[in-house]
């Protein structure tokens, strides 16, 4: 009998060892991963292994660290901090491949990733330096899609980084190569996937923008160091006979949020139009919350306003619950939509404004309940000085209000 269980034990051991051995691992070391789309075109980024349950993914400057990693066998589920997407594949020894899946927009990008290769290969001297600001247009063509954006780059030898502002916000951390007088440029946050490419004279560029594998569009640039855009406070404003806003939007608790509660009464409130799908609004929210964590002791409110992509209610309060505990946001964020990020659905719910142009909207409340202004977009910190700048003014101005 007590060979019998010897046995059984060891056995079942065995059997342990040999299901462990299974399951394959992310080996440590760097990465190319490459989101495969239309034109034969591909969306490239960084990343590093730094052991089984974390990644630091790379866009410039940026560095996004992933900690949400698990496995099945053969395959890993990468979950993207703060969005909802995530990247599912199967471990080989010499690649990673499956996809990049965003459920809410029921959209599936195939991903691949191979270790020891550089995000864009290096294949001939440049022979443009794009180093400069650019007046851009995107869609030219077309005057439904058309809109106007300010390119931002530096470029040393074949390197290239930089960003496009647009007036509803900018395309965050691009970083890319000048092969001869072509351009690529790329961008992965785990939310938006970019890919920029242009040819290149001295003075233009004409090329095309990817976004995943649903959307492309051509824009064309002159170089125009000089070049602004319109001011981000001039774009979205109250309609006329009106001189305040008004909403009731429900909490996590379920409980209706209003202005007229007294949490926000004789208090400078800033109101947030958002969603937890929008990389802008990422920016500003992680602003938003340092900020408020470091003059709540004033009086000064913040709340924001959630358009969600999320199918269902509990979704969208799920999606604002880890944006809150990821960020650090420690003021109300309501659930104002869920389903559609439609920004003429949101205007129907805030029918005080001319429009929603833009995620995210700022609109400053001063204490006695009225707009003092509304500023569009959010210049986050791939644009450099504008985000310096930002800052300064944003901070002049609320200081200006808790004085009056």
């Amino acid at each position: 009998m007590k060979s019998f269980y010897f046995l059984f034990i060891l056995s079942v051991l065995a059997l342990s060892c040999n299901t462990k051995e299974t399951q394959n691992e992310l080996t440590t070391g760097s990465y190319k991963a490459s989101l495969l789309i239309q034109d034969n075109e591909e969306i490239p980024f960084a990343f590093d292994v730094l052991d089984e349950h974390n990644i630091n993914i790379y866009n410039a400057e940026e560095v996004i660290k992933v900690h949400e990693i698990s496995y099945n066998n053969d395959s890993v589920r990468i979950q993207l901090p703060y969005f909802e997407g995530y990247i599912t594949a199967k471990i080989s020894n010499d690649e990673i491949k499956g996809n990049f899946i965003k459920p809410s927009l029921n959209r599936t990008v195939p991903f691949l990733a191979k270790p020891n290769l550089t995000r864009f290969e290096s294949t001939s001297e440049a022979t443009q330096n794009i180093t400069g600001n650019w007046e851009t247009v995107f869609s030219p063509n077309s005057e439904e899609d058309r809109y106007i954006a300010k390119g931002i780059f530096k470029q040393n030898m074949n390197k290239l980084i930089g960003t496009f502002r647009t007036t509803t916000g900018d395309y965050r951390y691009l970083e890319g190569v000048m092969n001869g007088d072509s351009l690529k440029l790329s961008t992965f946050d785990g939310a938006h996937a970019f890919l920029f490419t242009a040819k290149a004279t001295d003075s233009t560029l004409n090329g095309f923008f990817y976004s995943g594998n649903h959307w492309k569009e051509p824009f064309t640039a002159k170089l125009n160091n000089a070049y602004e855009l319109p001011g981000a406070d001039t774009l979205t404003y109250l309609r006329e006979g009106y001189d305040k806003i008004e909403f009731s939007f429900p909490n996590e608790k379920g409980e209706l949020i209003s202005l007229e509660d007294d949490r926000f009464k004789d208090k400078v409130t800033i109101v947030q139009i958002m969603g937890t799908w929008c990389p802008n609004c990422l920016d500003e929210s992680k602003f938003y919350a340092d900020y408020y964590s470091k003059n709540k002791s004033k009086d000064l409110e913040f709340v924001a306003l959630a358009f969600e992509v999320a199918k269902t209610k509990e979704e969208g309060f799920q999606l604002i619950k880890r944006l809150k505990e990821q960020t650090g946001i420690n003021y109300p964020v309501l659930l104002a939509q869920y389903g559609s990020s439609s920004k003429i659905d949101a205007q129907k719910k805030l029918p005080m404004l001319n429009h929603v142009l833009s995620y995210p909207t700022s609109i400053f409340i001063d204490k006695k309940g009225k707009v003092r202004k509304i500023h569009t977009g959010f210049n986050g910190p791939a644009t450099g000085d504008k985000y310096t700048e930002f800052i300064k003014n944003f901070d002049d101005f609320v200081k200006k209000l808790l004085k009056e």
